[in-house]
């Protein structure tokens, strides 16, 4: 069962298609820890251009969708009274184990390291499966939207 879906995703993250990478979130616990999910299918548009043949997700967009579940979190942390815009400042110790390929299904396990107002330090880490495909340190930048 989902906490979130679509819906609600897009009524938080201003995300749309084609950089919109989040597809549920499964668990939910503000100032802690969100779980949320990216289902990878071939019509995907960057699998036209990378590495046409053999698609492979590019890493960069594993980080953008790891920071966009780690956004939610703040957002639902900071509550619906306001209006929260959330900015990557910061990626630290990314690792890429292992290629994320269509038919994947990324699950983004985001946990807070420190919160520092208007900085959050989240440890996110990216699974297919149980398998850890993608691990890094996202430090972002929460502010009102003005």
């Amino acid at each position: 069962m989902s906490v979130m879906e679509q819906t609600d995703i897009q009524a938080l993250l201003p995300h749309r298609y084609p950089f919109l990478l989040v597809d549920r979130v499964l668990e939910l616990d503000p100032d802690r820890r969100i779980v949320g999910i990216k289902n990878v299918t071939i019509n995907e548009p960057f699998f036209q251009g990378h590495f046409p043949g053999r698609p492979v997700m590019p890493g960069v967009l594993i980080l953008e969708a790891m920071a966009q579940v780690g956004g939610l979190l703040a957002f639902k942390s900071m509550g619906v009274a306001k209006k929260p815009v959330v900015y990557l400042t910061g990626v630290d110790g990314a690792k890429f184990r292992k290629p994320v390929v269509p038919g994947d299904r990324l699950r983004f396990e985001i946990d807070v390291v420190k919160k520092r107002a208007p900085f959050w330090k989240m440890q996110g880490k990216a699974f297919v499966e149980a398998e850890l495909v993608c691990e890094a340190e996202v430090t972002a930048m929460v502010t009102e939207e003005k």
